[in-house]
């Protein structure tokens, strides 16, 4: 007998316990469960302690409520201008609604995996080749928009988009690094004739203002000469002036007359030796008396200029 209700209390214990445990739940943090309640949506459990129903309610989906990257797998995509072009990328979600995310789409990943790649090959379709590498960030804000709507029905939020990378053919590619050195030495080209020119405009102009600036120095050593020139015509002027003035004014001292005919005399004497020293014949005055006259015809010219 003792048997029988151990057995029985035993039974009630383990009964006891998977009670407990059906009914006392811990969610983590940033995590959702739902519940359904006899196979319908009942509620969502939060973080923390919650507590269930037991055999009535069953934890039918877990969500994870941080923000997930999903690699899109590599996909050929064809250009506006008919070049194949292989893209790959990344996105990135976060589900906001955990209902939504269990009963909204039967696998919201793949809806958004298979979403994204639609998407791409239609706005690639769109561009050329050439813009689809200038427009990166063109393309991955139109794929985060355009899937955004669609994933609100899933209870996902699509936060971004980035391209990994885009990867044209190897003709294509080819094509295109022959055409940029081909504009890289051009620019080369363009800038070594550029930088000739500046050194032609810097020489020429270099030149002009020494030519400007060694004929304004000659017309300043010009107008420096002509003004030393004047200067001592004018200096000289003035000394001679002065001379005259101190000759005439010794003439009219006391025994100037006489200074003045001996110093005329001796002149005259001078002039005809000097003239017999440049010839081989020695000349002599024809009248002896024309040196008396002359020596008396100065005298009267210059008694005549000290007349007032």
């Amino acid at each position: 007998m003792f048997g029988t209700f151990g057995m029985f209390t035993l039974i009630i214990l383990v009964v006891a316990v998977v009670f407990i445990i059906k009914t006392i739940n811990v969610v983590p943090q940033q995590h959702a469960w739902v519940v359904e309640r006899l196979g319908k949506y009942h509620a969502t459990l939060g973080p923390g302690l919650n507590i269930v129903l037991p055999f009535i309610d069953r934890i039918a989906y877990k969500h994870s409520l941080k923000e997930i990257p999903l690699d899109v797998a590599s996909q050929i995509c064809i250009t506006k201008d008919n070049t194949q072009l292989s893209v790959d990328g990344i996105i990135y979600f976060q589900v906001t609604d955990a209902m939504r995310a269990s009963y909204g789409s039967s696998n919201y990943v793949a809806a958004i995996t298979q979403l994204c790649q639609t998407t791409l090959r239609s706005i690639i379709g769109r561009m050329e080749l050439d813009k689809t590498f200038e427009e990166r960030d063109h393309i991955n804000t139109t794929i985060v928009n355009a899937i955004d709507d669609s994933a609100q029905n899933w209870g996902v939020k699509v936060l971004r988009y980035e391209i990994k990378d885009l990867t044209p053919p190897k003709e294509i590619l080819h094509a295109m690094q022959a055409q940029i050195t081909a504009e890289r030495e051009k620019r080369a080209l363009i800038a070594a004739s550029e930088g000739r020119k500046q050194e032609q405009i810097n020489i020429a102009t270099g030149e002009r203002e020494a030519s400007i600036a060694k004929s304004e120095g000659e017309m300043q050593a010009s107008i420096n000469r002509a003004q030393g020139q004047a200067a001592a015509i004018i200096a000289i002027a003035e000394a001679t002036a002065d001379a005259l003035r101190k000759t005439a004014a010794a003439i009219r001292e006391p025994g100037g007359s006489d200074a003045v005919n001996l110093k005329v005399a001796e002149q005259y004497v001078n002039a005809f030796a000097q003239l017999a020293k440049t010839n081989n014949s020695i000349i002599v005055p024809a009248n002896m008396g024309d040196m008396s006259g002359l020596i008396a015809s100065a005298m009267q010219i210059v008694k005549s200029q000290q007349r007032p």
